[in-house]
């Protein structure tokens, strides 16, 4: 791709796109009808910011949490290198024995990294752990640069560049995170900067790698909209100036509901890597998920033998047992509900082809048995599956508990209901036709 060395424009008033982002009005969506081809990497994956980006919604993990976390992450990667990295805070002694924990397990993948603001003295942290690389923020947009920083431009970049130096001085490859790109001026200071970070890279011979970070959420996936909200062009003017797709990474929050296609959608466009944080769990309104984004990479570039996905349900099962997560059941991939119909004629073709209603093998793929609610379809051996694939037992089709069950739902229907049956009425209404007489749930 031809490059392109655009100038800063070190304006004396920031640019706060006002037609763009009103401010008492929701965000404009602005057309400039300028289109652009898909520009797909070869290789494309997931990075992970669940122990930085997602701790800020939440009550912080113990260095144990995440070690658990970071091992199971590392079991879905499967040696696949799909989960790419994590990044860690390094400030509070817990955040170092985090690091120091998980730096012990030897793993290649995910590659533990930093994140740093970009001052000298948080430096020291990286080159203390001994790592490789490390995030720095690095704000992009006026509304950062002159209302939170007090800086023009030129300060602003001048600053970044001296501590991105002494990174590259130190070994370190840098990752520029272009905080609030969505609200930049992109001509007038992301391509500068960026052309500035690929100089270096060139200088050293070292990687400079920038993160594009849609701080909140304004980012759109179409190609027709207008900078500085259109994800193909803020990728693409990158990719422009010579910028590799695999030093690109994206960032993104869901706070207008597009998180996810926003991060595929960067992956369409060129970026080679996608900022994830487990089920979505980010700050404000969280992150892509990073079981959607391993299984939207799996559409996009097929199944990875290597990748365990069946080691996402366990994720889940741990987030929910030992952290808390409060997951809802209709979440997808990992919900109580997600692969259980309720409406009684989809239950009635599911029983009689899984296929029909299930989006895919959730089995073998996510070791997720289909499952349905249950409805005055279900049936005898319907009621027999739901309780024994809640409890750890099996019973006889025609044990007379379950007729019982089956006689209180007919007459649920009899009496005109239309909706499934609740898996609280069924724990209820099981409890009391069995008695003692089950083991306690799985």
């Amino acid at each position: 791709m031809a490059k392109k060395r655009p100038e800063l424009e070190d304006v004396q008033k920031p640019n706060l796109y006002r037609d763009v982002f009103p401010y008492e009005e929701f965000p404009k969506v602005v057309f400039d009808n300028q289109r652009i081809d898909y520009d797909i990497p070869e290789k494309i994956w997931v990075t992970d910011t669940t122990f930085r980006d997602g701790q800020q919604a939440r009550p912080p993990y113990t260095p144990k949490q995440i070690l658990r976390i970071y091992n199971l992450l590392h079991k879905i990667d499967g040696g696949s290198g799909l989960i790419r990295q994590c990044e860690f805070f390094l400030y509070s002694e817990r955040d170092r024995k985090a690091v120091e924990l998980c730096k012990q397990q030897g793993y290649q993948f995910p590659e533990i990294t930093g994140w740093i603001r970009a001052v000298p003295t948080d430096f020291k942290l990286v080159t203390q752990m001994g790592l490789k690389e490390t995030g720095i923020l690095t704000s992009a947009s006026d509304y950062h640069i002159f209302l939170k920083l007090r800086k023009t431009r030129a300060q602003a970049m001048n600053g970044y560049l001296e501590v991105v130096k002494a990174a590259l001085d130190n070994g370190v490859t840098p990752r520029c995170h272009f905080e609030d790109i969505t609200r930049a001026d992109y001509e007038g200071f992301v391509l500068p900067f960026a052309c500035e970070l690929m100089k270096l890279a060139e200088q050293y011979k070292n990687p400079v790698k920038i993160r594009l970070c849609d701080t909140l959420g304004f980012a759109l996936p179409w190609a027709g909209v207008a900078l500085p909200r259109s994800i193909p062009k803020l990728v693409r003017g990158l990719r422009e100036i010579g910028v590799p797709s695999e030093w690109l990474e994206w960032h993104g929050h869901n706070d207008l509901h597009k998180v996810q296609v926003n991060a595929a959608t960067a992956w369409l466009y060129g970026c080679s890597a996608a900022n994830a944080v487990i089920f979505g769990v980010g700050e404000r309104t969280g992150n892509p998920p990073l079981e959607a984004m391993v299984v939207e990479h799996a559409q996009l570039k097929g199944v990875t033998q290597a990748v365990n996905y069946p080691a996402i349900t366990e994720l889940a099962r741990y987030a929910k047992r030992e952290l808390g997560f409060k997951i809802a059941n209709n979440y997808p991939l990992v919900g109580s509900d997600f692969n259980v119909t309720r409406a009684g004629i989809h239950a009635d073709g599911l029983l009689k082809d899984e296929e029909i209603y299930n989006c895919f093998n959730t089995k073998k793929l996510l070791n997720r048995p289909v499952n349905v609610a249950i409805t005055d379809k279900t049936g005898a051996a319907g009621i027999k599956h739901w309780i024994e694939a809640r409890f750890r037992t099996e019973i006889p089709k025609h044990d007379r508990r379950v007729t019982q069950i089956k006689d209180k739902i007919d007459d649920e229907y009899a009496a005109n209901r239309v909706s499934a049956i609740s898996d609280a009425e069924m724990f209820e209404w099981v409890r009391k036709a069995f008695g003692d007489g089950l083991p306690p749930l799985r």
